[in-house]
């Protein structure tokens, strides 16, 4: 199967994490994407919520849209969640899948401080959309790696229906997308404020901070 996957904290998950995803499956004609909740992310200190939270929020996201699956691999980890381990782990325990790693442009940008960033294209596609506010500047480094690596999504489709070998694997595929300006901040931010969110997040993920009382000032 063709495996698209999203990590993130997800602290809350939201509605700029949902819509997104669905959409790359659609255009990448994916079985299924992959949410999967970082337990240690290297690049943060800590979340504001336990894991088991975080898990259960996404669990439950994953129930009301069939075409997303919950992957515990990171959460269960207990040392930091850097995506090449992951996805090494991913390719050896399902050697039948390919993976599509969705990242917006602002983590593009910063991918060369990735632990063992390169390997990713060994192990996967990079599906790339880009976030509001987030420009590539033609002198960038990384403009470079996307001039090598970038191939069209209609390219992409084309020479998936032709051969599914692991060695097409690397490829940059640029997707345009309807972005949602949306934050886990901004949901919390509300949250201890008292204020609606129910445009920012599913109705299942509402109910789950209420019922808990999580996020409160």
């Amino acid at each position: 199967m063709r495996i698209g996957i999203l990590g993130g904290t997800f602290d809350p998950i939201h509605l700029g994490h949902i819509r997104p995803a669905l959409e790359i499956k659609t255009q990448l004609q994916l079985d299924e994407v992959w949410l999967m909740p970082n337990h240690v992310p290297p690049h943060k200190q800590s979340t504001n919520v336990d894991s088991q939270h975080r898990v259960a929020m996404v669990e439950q996201v994953c129930l009301q849209y069939s075409e997303l699956k919950l992957c515990d691999i990171e959460i269960k980890r207990h040392t930091p969640s850097y995506t090449v381990v992951t996805l090494q782990q991913l390719t050896q325990t399902y050697p039948q899948h390919q993976f599509y790693f969705i990242m917006g442009m602002d983590s593009f940008i910063n991918l060369p401080s990735w632990h063992l960033w390169q390997q990713l294209f060994e192990l996967c596609h990079i599906v790339l959309c880009k976030r509001p506010g987030w420009h590539l500047e033609t002198s960038h480094p990384m403009q470079k790696v996307l001039n090598k690596k970038a191939i069209s999504r209609a390219t992409h489709l084309a020479q998936s229906q032709v051969s599914q070998s692991h060695s097409t694997f690397g490829s940059i595929i640029p997707v345009e997308i309807n972005l949602q300006d949306i934050s886990s901040t901004q949901v919390r931010k509300k949250l201890q404020s008292n204020e609606d969110v129910s445009t920012l997040i599913a109705p299942c993920t509402e109910d789950y901070i209420e019922q808990h009382q999580l996020y409160l000032a």
